[in-house]
């Protein structure tokens, strides 16, 4: 375990975060599974920022105070279920708050190692919640949280048993059961938050219109899911992810929409050149719109104003 000069802790390995936590050392180097249904893990130590080198998946039935996680905060008084990735920075400020929080009930870390030679350890990357800040921690319905607390203890079980030929094999196949779970119940709650979800998009919408009609892009440039994201404070993963659950569109699909529905109003209502166009849109070079124009409608910009005329 290493303390960096801005005070944030990086793990090195999964045997550090056992220490760190005053727990025993972890029975497999690469891979744990903590209980914590006896309050073993030390809470004090946990009020500390850390920087992770593995995966880290951690569920709170019960706790006060706040996590932050990259540049969001989330109260876990409601309980949830949140997923962090190698080098991200997770921090407790419940003893800034002069709150001791409980600690996760129950946590899996995995080092990217255990997955080599593995088709997880590419796919385990996809998984758009590993890139979620912690204010966008999943919330389980009682039977989702039956069924997650049921595979924390099946790999539990497997990773505390006699260890064979087959061991590594199951307990992959375990983790991946597990995340295809959180995504599935991700996909629940953004349905099950359609009506708070589509204020955002009519916001979206309107941040982007006047993003194009207050001129913006003239000095910002195109439009980025990272610069929308930090409008409603949330990542670009969660944000995107929102979206396509909405319209069937990420974020980035919808933005490059809103560039045709604005290039096509300029060329049929102005007689701006395509040049002209392109630049007020934002783009630094003319042949990026056009390219981009054709793509999306099977013309290229000057064919659509002739329609016009």
């Amino acid at each position: 375990m290493k303390k960096e000069e801005n005070q944030h802790y990086k793990f090195s390995s999964i045997a550090d975060a056992h220490r760190y936590f005053g727990l025993p050392g972890p029975l497999h180097p690469l891979v744990s599974m903590i209980n914590n249904e006896q309050g073993e893990m030390q809470m004090h130590q946990s009020q500390q920022s850390h920087v992770l080198s593995f995966y880290k998946i951690s569920y709170r039935r019960k706790a006060n105070g706040c996590m932050k996680y990259g540049q969001g905060y989330y109260d876990f008084d409601e309980g949830g279920l949140f997923c962090a990735s190698p080098n991200q920075l997770v921090a407790s400020t419940g003893e800034a708050h002069g709150v001791m929080e409980d600690a996760p009930l129950y946590t899996l870390l995995i080092h990217p190692d255990f997955l080599w030679n593995y088709p997880l350890a590419k796919k385990i990357r996809q998984y758009g919640f590993f890139s979620y800040t912690a204010n966008e921690a999943l919330h389980l319905s009682p039977q989702e949280e039956t069924t997650v607390i049921a595979l924390f203890k099946m790999i539990g079980d497997e990773l505390s048993g006699r260890i064979d030929d087959f061991s590594q094999d199951v307990v992959v196949a375990q983790i991946e059961l597990l995340l295809n779970y959180i995504n599935r119940f991700y996909k629940r709650q953004f349905i099950t938050r359609k009506v708070v979800n589509s204020n955002v998009l009519q916001k979206l919408e309107e941040l982007l219109n006047d993003y194009f009609d207050k001129d913006v892009s003239l000095k910002q440039g195109l439009p980025t899911v990272q610069y929308l994201a930090a409008q409603f404070n949330l990542s670009p993963s969660y944000l995107s992810d929102m979206v396509r659950a909405l319209i069937g569109q990420n974020v980035q699909q919808y933005i490059h929409s809103k560039l045709i529905e604005k290039a096509k109003e300029k060329l049929s209502t102005t007689s701006l050149s395509v040049s002209e166009v392109a630049y007020e849109l934002g783009f630094e070079h003319p042949q990026s719109f056009s390219k981009l124009f054709k793509s999306k409608t099977n013309i290229s910009p000057l064919e659509f104003r002739r329609s016009f005329n």
